[in-house]
């Protein structure tokens, strides 16, 4: 079938593409820091690869040529963004946990992202390891410091591992040029990112027991089993809220008096995020009803959970695909 053929029939141009949309996903995400931008530069993404098949030569891979398409699709929708940060990135934390919060600013906040969305079926555990890794909340958060190009370049070589031949053609520049890029991106992210220690994690059994008995906690309003849980240098964000706590005392001043005050009043669905446990949020609300909320991702380490990241987003339960309010049972739930 001639490449005219398979764009005058759109379901094979499809089949022939599908299975790079998780990964172009992820990748987009990696640039952008919101998920909703990412599903919507991946289908600008499609959309231009599908109108100019015709002209794709096959001198590179099919996958690399969706790569192209799609950093010059980032590269373009950063022009007009800022970098999406979390509040940990505007200021210090707060000194009085039981103070006045300070009111959103104008900010577009990064984002969560479910596993779901970005991790395609893979019978390599090293390289599913190695994807839950590169989205992690912190290191996205770091990416957003780095400018555009060079974050496309770090990208494209150290997580996808495109060779410097291929970036260099992708975005038209030498491969000395990519090099240099390369080298500049990889010093300003080791100022922004964690330590490989900060993101050594916990096994996958003592993240799914410490995630059961942190959900258990927030819906009892045990506020001391909560802070048990947590290391003593435990961060806790809330965005769109700027103010946020650092160490575990502070944290549990937080909640004690500001969120963990009935128990009963919030339930929890588990899920996952960022290669990370997640807790979907529902508050009950006057109606008697649990809704839709916020979505919480944790850092587990083995001595514990060491950051919470509650975003304060209930439009983020659609791309979660979950409800968004809970009936009177756990299992009874609404329609989205």
């Amino acid at each position: 079938m001639s490449r005219t053929d398979i764009k005058a029939d759109g379901d094979v141009f499809a089949r022939l593409t599908h299975s790079y949309r998780p990964e172009l996903l992820a990748y987009c995400y990696r640039m952008l820091g919101s998920a909703h931008d990412a599903e919507d530069l991946v289908q600008e993404t499609y959309l231009r690869a599908w109108r100019s098949y015709e002209a794709f030569e096959g001198r590179a891979s099919l996958r690399t040529w969706l790569y192209r398409i799609a950093t010059n699709v980032c590269l373009t929708a950063l022009e007009h963004r800022k970098r999406r940060p979390l509040p940990s990135g505007l200021g210090g934390p707060a000194d009085d946990p039981e103070g006045p919060l300070a009111p959103p600013p104008e900010v577009a906040w990064l984002q969560p992202i479910p596993d779901r969305l970005v991790h395609a079926d893979s019978g390599d555990p090293a390289a599913i390891v190695a994807a839950r890794a590169s989205l992690r909340l912190a290191l996205i958060a770091a990416l957003q410091y780095l400018p555009p190009r060079q974050r496309a370049v770090l990208i494209l070589r150290d997580v996808l591992a495109l060779r410097a031949a291929e970036v260099a053609e992708l975005l038209d520049i030498s491969v000395p040029a990519v090099k240099s890029i390369l080298q500049r991106a990889r010093a300003q992210l080791g100022q922004a990112a964690p330590s490989e220690d900060e993101t050594t994690e916990a096994s996958g059994a003592r993240q799914r027991e410490l995630l059961d008995r942190y959900a258990a906690a927030f819906e009892n309003a045990d506020v001391e089993a909560l802070m048990g849980l947590l290391t003593e240098d435990a961060v806790l964000e809330m965005p769109p809220t700027p103010t946020w706590f650092a160490g575990r005392e502070s944290i549990g001043r937080f909640l004690s008096s500001r969120v963990l005050t009935v128990p009963g009043a919030f339930r929890t669905i588990a899920t996952t995020a960022n290669g990370q446990p997640a807790l979907a949020l529902y508050q009950r609300g006057p109606d008697g009803v649990h809704h839709a909320h916020a979505v919480m991702v944790l850092s587990i380490s083995a001595a514990g959970i060491t950051r919470i990241v509650r975003f304060h987003e209930p439009g983020l339960f659609e791309l979660f695909d979950f409800p968004r309010t809970l009936g009177p049972d756990a299992t009874d739930e609404s329609t989205p």
